[in-house]
């Protein structure tokens, strides 16, 4: 990726805006297509967590007597084409998504059928939105670890705003993004309600409808924002946020965190950030009702607690699997865990509540900046 001050924007260019969030949950989206993708735990094996506080519990209890075997899990990978039905003028369109998934049995060649679903089911839902002009597939680190730990995350390629071969990008067309996200969650949900058949029905029972979380970078964050704590996007099957190195946004057109349901939150951004200043982040973060956290990453930029093999994203990685465990699955032990794996000397801080700790700043793009 090539950064760029994602803050300024025009709306896209794409289609009539895909809806409020009410829109978005009654469209029809459906999954047109799986490409069994292989099964990730072989020849490259899902890399597992580092830190693991010993004290958290597996993600999901059994009904039967036999013991839970712990994460990490070998993960399994499906790739699913999600329909958005047309909408006024707006024609229908078609993206692909990945979905990872905790999977049983040893490993299957590209193209073979994917492995079988490991119990014990359902898992929580996390819906990954990556950066402009960066392939979400570019975090397979972040997402391989947090399926390995016992979710299933689904990383949409959204359209014009993913790297695609003769197509121009559009920055400006993440006004239509939440919508999309929508889809995805009623897509993968249908799916695990059986409502699909081929390689899909892996998924069947595969998801907890009560625990759904959005993580997102840079402008993907912006989405995931949106469609967690804003008027214009809200999505209510959303229970938790992870908000990496993103913002409030004018584009997006209502109220943040207005007064209803609260989303827990976590912030993360880097010090030396010149793409998304800090101050966008301490700007959400200071708005956003508790709970919350701030994970302050120091001297790190816009990509490379992310993208970068090291300290800072072992740190992300496993912060944000404590976040998910201890606000999905109301894992005391893990919110503890949360803080002991944020606070690295030297490397990062974890502020609880607030404040944040980072000293406050503009943010171009942002509403009351």
């Amino acid at each position: 990726m090539v950064p760029t001050n994602h803050r300024s924007r025009q709306p896209g260019r794409r289609r009539a805006l895909v809806g409020t969030v009410a829109a978005a949950l009654g469209v029809a989206a459906v999954i047109v297509m799986l490409v069994a993708s292989g099964h990730r735990g072989g020849t490259s094996p899902a890399p597992v967590p580092s830190a693991a506080p010993p004290d958290t519990p597996p993600v999901r209890t059994t009904t039967t007597t036999a013991p839970v075997p712990p994460p990490p899990y070998p993960v399994g990978l499906l790739t699913v084409t999600v329909t958005v039905p047309a909408n006024g003028d707006a024609p229908s369109l078609s993206f692909p998504t990945y979905v990872r998934y905790p999977a049983r049995g040893a490993a299957t060649p590209v193209g073979a059928p994917p492995a079988s679903l490991r119990g014990p089911a359902p898992y929580p839902l996390v819906v990954f939105s990556g950066g402009y002009a960066v392939s979400p597939e570019e975090y397979s680190y972040l997402l391989d670890a947090w399926a390995a730990a016992g979710f299933v995350v689904a990383d949409p390629v959204y359209p014009l705003t993913t790297p695609s071969p003769g197509q121009e990008l559009d920055e400006g067309d993440i006004i239509h993004h939440p919508a999309d996200l929508s889809a995805v969650i009623t897509a993968l949900l249908a799916a695990d309600g059986g409502a699909t058949t081929g390689p899909a029905t892996v998924l069947t029972g595969s998801i907890d409808a009560a625990a759904i979380a959005v993580v997102g970078h840079s402008d993907g964050g912006d989405v995931a924002l949106a469609a967690a704590a804003n008027s214009c996007c809200r999505d209510p099957r959303v229970h938790a946020a992870v908000i990496l190195s993103g913002a409030e946004d004018v584009l997006f057109p209502g109220t943040y965190f207005p007064v209803g349901p609260v989303v827990p939150l976590l912030v993360v951004q880097g010090t030396a950030d010149d793409v998304n200043p800090p101050g966008c982040s301490v700007q959400l973060f200071d708005h956003a009702p508790v709970p919350k956290y701030y994970l302050s990453m120091e001297g790190q930029t816009h990509q490379s607690p992310y993208l970068q093999a090291g300290t800072a994203r072992d740190t992300v990685q496993q912060v944000v699997e404590d976040f998910l465990l201890g606000s999905l699955d109301d894992s005391k032990p893990a919110l503890a865990a949360m803080v002991r794996d944020g606070n690295v000397p030297g490397s990062s801080t974890l502020a609880v509540g607030g404040p944040s700790g980072v000293p406050t700043g503009d943010c171009p793009g942002a509403p009351d900046s």
